[in-house]
């Protein structure tokens, strides 16, 4: 393995500091040099997590499994192709002269914003064409997200990105890599009205996102089984929770993407109005569905089984009515009959 960084967090009374790689494996097939990183295989580790969660829970609501694989495989793909281009775009002045670093995501640079969009997009068409309730879809999908959002963040920090400025707290930390980046974006930092002190210690924002994105997973887990009033509920949730804790955190990153010439955060604007609209939703939903109750897909009642029951009713009104119809008489030709 290669590419160690020790990063040193202040502490509460002396410095600790831990050797961190980024490069998990090296080896060679047929020639070729493979390097798998600990970026990638974290973010894969989280992704299996919530697959296997989302899949015990498809389960438990008698989703279809051939169905969940369509909405899995094509999911993934858009969210991956969405993430990556949401951010490509957003830094366009950089790949737009470097088109061979588009496709290199294994360095980093991937948008959260965009994999949602990317994902949910191919999950309406998947639900469209499949016939799936997509709401119980979404409500499945933020609690899985969310624990792979947990996960996939210590990512960051073995690639050394996706922190903030600077913080005299115990959790500060610094490394050569974060030091090496402070230095070499200090002018554009000071043009956007960050003063930064690049060896000094500054806020790891991946472990704010990490910790509050697993007790957003715990959080609405528990909602899905002791309150969750409709379909959609979870997803309103997981829009309020995440969307609230990104428009904090991310006004501390020293990454961020902005709009334009401006110095307004893309991701901190989505986040704070995909707060506000879910928050709003959220109450005027849970207030209706509180006074005027109707059965959950997945818990009162499941969507498959009864498409299923459809089906089979208008098979047997069809079955009665067919054999009801007289049989068809042969026609007689009176020239064909004989006198007697």
């Amino acid at each position: 393995m290669s590419d160690y960084t020790t990063v040193i967090f202040k502490g509460f009374s002396h410095p600790v500091s831990f050797n961190v790689a980024s490069v998990l494996a090296q080896f060679s097939i047929f020639g070729h040099e493979i390097t798998i990183h600990w970026y990638g295989a974290i973010i894969a580790f989280g992704f299996a997590l919530a697959v296997l969660f989302g899949g015990r829970k498809a389960y438990v609501w008698k989703m279809s499994i051939d169905k969940m694989i369509d909405v899995l495989i094509y999911g993934t793909v858009a969210g991956i192709i969405g993430a990556r281009l949401y951010y490509v775009f957003s830094e366009w002045s950089y790949y737009g002269k470097n088109p061979g670093e588009i496709i290199r995501i294994w360095n980093g640079g991937l948008a959260i914003y965009g994999g949602l969009i990317g994902g949910v997009a191919a999950a309406v068409i998947v639900c469209k064409v499949r016939k799936m309730n997509f709401f119980n879809l979404l409500d499945l999908i933020a609690m899985s997200f969310l624990l792979a959002q947990g996960i996939g963040r210590w990512g960051n920090f073995t690639n050394q990105e996706a922190f903030g400025v600077n913080t005299n707290m115990p959790w500060g930390m610094t490394s050569e890599k974060v030091q090496n980046y402070l230095l070499a974006n200090q002018a554009q930092l000071a043009a956007r009205g960050m003063e930064i002190n690049p060896t000094g210690y500054v806020h790891p924002t991946f472990l704010y996102e990490s910790i509050w994105c697993i007790l957003g997973f715990i959080v609405l887990f528990i909602i899905c089984q002791k309150a969750r009033k409709f379909s959609g509920q979870l997803a309103l949730c997981y829009g309020v929770w995440y969307g609230a804790e990104r428009a904090v955190v991310e006004g501390l990153r020293t990454d961020s993407l902005y709009i334009a010439n401006t110095n307004i955060r893309v991701s901190q604007l989505l986040s704070a109005v995909l707060a506000l609209i879910c928050l709003v939703l959220l109450i005027v939903l849970t207030v209706k569905y509180t006074k005027h109750p109707k059965p959950i897909d997945g818990i009162d009642f499941f969507l498959e089984e009864e498409l299923k029951k459809q089906k089979a009713a208008q098979a047997q009104q069809t079955e009665p009515a067919a054999a009801e119809q007289p049989a068809e008489q042969p026609s007689v030709n009176e020239n064909n009959h004989k006198e007697v």
